[in-house]
C-alpha cells in the first residue's frame, strides 16, 4: 500500500467522525425541538466546538499531505474535495447551533403548532449530508447525484412550512415570536441542505474532472447525468 493511501484512511476516518458529530447534532436539535427539551439543545451548541477542532486538525492534514506528496489527477481532487468537505460540515455545525438557539427561545413560549413536517424536513437534510459524504469515501456518482436531486424536496417543504407559518401569524398575532424562530429553524435545515449539496457536487467533480456546482438542474438534467454515469 502507498504511504499515500494510509494518509487516506486517516482522512477518511476523521471526515466520517467530523460527518457523525454533524449529522448527531442535525437530528438532535430537531428532537430537542419537538421534545421541547433545552437541555439537550444547549449540548448541541457546546459539540460546535469539537466540530470547529475537527476543522482544524483535518484542515492541517490536507495541508501537510499536499505538501508532503505532490498529489495530482484524482489524488489532488481527493485532498482538495476533502479541505472544501469540512467548510461545509463546519457550517452545517454553525447552522445546528443557531437551531438550538431558537429552540431555546421556543421553549420559553407556549407552543405555535405540531411539528410535523420540520422533523421530515430535518431527517431528509441529515440524510443528504450522510449520503453526500459515503459518496466520497466511495467514490459514488449515481449516489451524489441522487443528493442533488433530493434538494428540491428540501425546498419544496421550506416553501410550505413558510407558507404555513405567515397563516398562523395572520390568524393569531400572538404567535409572532415563536413563528419567526420556526421560520429561521426552517432556513437553517434548508441551508444545511445545500451544504449537502455542495458536496455532492464537489464528489461529482472529484470523480469526473467536471464541474457542476452553480448548475440549476431539473429532473431532466439530472436523468441526463444519471444516463452518462451509465454509459
Amino acid at each position: 500500500m502507498r504511504k499515500i493511501d494510509m494518509e487516506y484512511l486517516e482522512l477518511k476516518k476523521m471526515l466520517a467522525k467530523m460527518s457523525q458529530l454533524s449529522t448527531s447534532m442535525i437530528e438532535d436539535s430537531i428532537s430537542s425541538l419537538v421534545e421541547r427539551n433545552s437541555e439537550l439543545a444547549e449540548d448541541i451548541i457546546k459539540r460546535d466546538d469539537d466540530v470547529d477542532a475537527y476543522d482544524t486538525e483535518i484542515d492541517e492534514f490536507c495541508l501537510k499531505a499536499l505538501a508532503l506528496y505532490e498529489p495530482k489527477a484524482v489524488d489532488l481532487r481527493f485532498i482538495t474535495t476533502a479541505l472544501r468537505i469540512i467548510v461545509d460540515l463546519e457550517r452545517i455545525g454553525d447552522h445546528c447551533v443557531e437551531i438550538s438557539k431558537e429552540v431555546i427561545r421556543l421553549n420559553k413560549i407556549p407552543p405555535v403548532k405540531p411539528y410535523i413536517d420540520l422533523p421530515k424536513m430535518a431527517e431528509s437534510a441529515s440524510s443528504m449530508v450522510k449520503n453526500s459524504v459515503t459518496a466520497y469515501f466511495e467514490k459514488d456518482i449515481k449516489l451524489a447525484i441522487n443528493v442533488i436531486k433530493k434538494d428540491d424536496y428540501i425546498d419544496d417543504l421550506h416553501g410550505q412550512i413558510l407558507r404555513e407559518l405567515i397563516t398562523y401569524i395572520a390568524e393569531d398575532i400572538r404567535k409572532t415570536k415563536g413563528a419567526i424562530s420556526l421560520m429561521f429553524i426552517t432556513r437553517s435545515l434548508e441551508r444545511i441542505a445545500d451544504h449537502a449539496t455542495n458536496i455532492a457536487e464537489m464528489v461529482y467533480f472529484m470523480v469526473t474532472g467536471k464541474i457542476i456546482k452553480h448548475t440549476i438542474f431539473d429532473d431532466k438534467d439530472i436523468e441526463k447525468l444519471l444516463e452518462e454515469e451509465n454509459e
